[in-house]
């Protein structure tokens, strides 16, 4: 089972086959609009252009689970995006990550990546909430917060997890690696 294995809901609700990205390096990601790591955008939006011509696509998934922070409906939180951070790469419909809700993706996604840790002072503030909520959070593939990046090779299999506070510096250098 790989990536291309599963179909997702673009932003007016029609299925789109992930298969429709076969060869493509792609980078997943669950954001929010009104989150801490919101401004990521600006620099996802870097990447995307960097890469773009080189068979990248960022798959972008509004998540409203980590502190109700993704508030609106799919086109709110998309003219926010692309008004404030001018963000041209795919937005999907707004979804859930974890639990019996999660879609079949994040499921697929939770049970065959590992967390592995937050980095820098935002992850020591990171862990320490995550404690209250999870007392196992690090033991479980489960998706911690908002702008978690999956990088998916162009065969369709995972190539990477990286956490929030990971910078995101380090999350380009394996997108150029894996391309």
């Amino acid at each position: 089972m790989n990536v291309y294995d599963f179909t997702v809901k673009a932003q007016d609700g029609s299925d789109v086959a992930l298969a429709d990205y076969k060869g493509k390096v792609l980078l997943i990601v669950n954001t929010a609009t009104g989150c801490g790591f919101t401004p990521q955008y600006d620099e996802l939006q870097d990447i995307y252009e960097a890469f773009q011509d080189k068979g990248f696509e960022i798959l972008d998934f509004p998540c409203n689970q980590f502190g109700e922070q993704a508030p609106g409906d799919d086109e709110e939180i998309h003219s926010f995006c692309t008004g404030r951070f001018g963000i041209t790469f795919p937005q999907f419909s707004k979804i859930d990550v974890n639990g019996e809700n999660a879609i079949p993706l994040y499921k697929w996604i939770t049970e065959n990546t590992k967390f592995d840790g937050f980095n820098g002072p935002a992850g020591i503030a990171m862990s320490a909430m995550l404690k209250t909520i999870d007392k196992d959070y690090k033991k479980n593939g489960k998706i911690k917060w908002n702008f978690t990046k999956i990088l998916i090779d162009r065969e369709g299999n995972l190539a990477g997890r990286f956490e929030p506070t990971l910078d995101m510096k380090k999350v380009r250098a394996k997108i150029e690696e894996v391309l």
